[in-house]
């Protein structure tokens, strides 16, 4: 085996969990990760994430999995109409893999709590400008809150900056590698249970081109999301989150059961809305920068990989630094090895995405169909490993046999 690539020092960007995991990982094979993120403080919440294997085999080898709990629902949700009407869904406790459900802030905080108190971390910073040499990549950074700005080189520069990233516009160009799917979401945890659900009780309405979801919890208030097709995102975002919302599930009246969701949406203190897209980029790493998560790949809440995604390649990256003679060498194997895996989950997505939204009334009359044969104790176990990619998720992304 080659020489260890030199231990050095790794800016990480992006306080997130695949920049946590990745710092993590930097540090326990012994670099010295710098931790930037643009936001005044670590921010704490988040919404429904499910692990399957994969992130749970990576949660395992950082060191976390305790700390990141589990709370799976075990009641089967309900597919309800507008009228109210009920039928028995698609358990998540059945799913397999068996796959846990978790808060975001679970994981986020989990990963933080691990940290080695000597990880440096500078809140309210962002990059401004990126450039490189044979020795090191330069990175200029501006604390936002005191105005400062400051050079530093780095051995290496880690993108974790989201869907959006920064370090991908600064080291990759401006070209905007964003994927439309031409949906939106809307997204929220709410203060109490829906009056008439009890707390562990999900909830999925399913319209062609919208639906509204109840993500229930064992022992937490559950998660809300709206999701829905649209012609024209640049239309959404220009009106306020709730009205766009209820114009996408109208002219019909709501009726009770939606109305009382769109109302928790409005009286929500903090919620999520945006479009979804996908990251899709011809290589993730330019000399000393490479990006992870959803800043190289986003794979869409749809596919249900993004949380178990940014810790495997995150934990991956430190793995395959530590093993490689050179960093071009660590870089190309990473990204040799997390291609294959990424791909199938963005393909994923798009199978997945008619589970969560079905486009049109065929696509709906499709879906009634697979959660049928779901729920078929004969049929139903292949069917879930063809609609989520069971076969990859629940795969534990073995590092240790590469």
């Amino acid at each position: 085996m080659k020489d260890a690539v030199r231990r050095g020092r790794a800016l990480v960007v992006g306080l997130g969990i695949a920049g946590i995991a990745t710092a993590l990982q930097l540090r326990q094979v012994g670099w010295e990760p710098v931790l930037v993120e643009r936001a005044p403080a670590r921010r704490s919440g988040g919404y429904f994430i499910m692990l399957f294997g994969t992130g749970l085999a990576s949660a395992r080898r950082l060191g976390v999995l305790e700390a990141i709990g589990d709370r799976t629902p075990r009641p089967a949700p309900f597919e309800v109409n507008r009228a109210g009407r009920r039928t028995v869904g698609m358990s998540l406790a059945n799913l397999p893999g068996k796959p846990r459900v978790v808060l975001r802030g679970d994981i986020e905080r989990a990963l933080f709590s691990a940290l080695p108190a000597d990880v440096e971390i500078r809140y309210s910073t962002v990059p401004t400008r990126i450039t490189q040499d044979d020795s090191a990549a330069e990175v200029t950074l501006h604390d936002t809150a005191s105005g400062a700005i400051v050079t530093e080189r780095f051995d290496l520069v880690v993108g974790a900056d989201g869907m959006r990233s920064t370090v991908r516009r600064l080291a990759f160009g401006p070209e905007d590698r964003l994927h439309p799917l031409n949906y939106m979401i809307g997204a929220t945890v709410l203060d109490k249970p829906i009056e008439g659900l009890d707390q562990e009780q999900g909830l999925i309405l399913a319209e062609p081109g919208r639906s509204a979801w109840i993500f229930p919890f064992s022992d937490h208030t559950p998660g809300l999301l709206f999701s829905y097709r649209t012609d024209d995102i640049d239309a959404e975002f220009a009106r306020p989150p709730l009205e766009s919302i209820r114009a996408a599930f109208g002219p019909q009246p709501p009726g009770p059961l939606l109305e009382s969701l769109l109302t928790a949406f409005e009286h929500a203190p903090e919620v999520l809305f945006d479009s979804v897209n996908q990251v899709k980029m011809p290589r993730w790493h330019q000399g000393r920068v490479v990006l992870v998560g959803d800043a190289a790949w986003c794979v869409t809440l749809y596919a249900g990989m993004g949380a178990s995604s940014g810790m495997a390649g995150g934990e991956l990256l430190g793995t395959m630094l530590q093993r490689h003679g050179d960093l071009p060498a660590a870089l190309h194997a990473w990204e040799a090895r997390m291609r294959p895996f990424i791909q199938t989950e963005q393909d994923t997505a798009l199978i997945m995405r008619r589970i969560f939204t079905p486009h049109d009334r065929k696509e709906q009359l499709l879906r009634a169909a697979m959660l049928r044969l779901m729920r078929s104790p004969v049929i139903g176990p292949t069917m879930g490993r063809i609609m989520n990619g069971a076969d990859m998720k629940n795969k534990q992304f073995d590092v240790a046999a590469v």
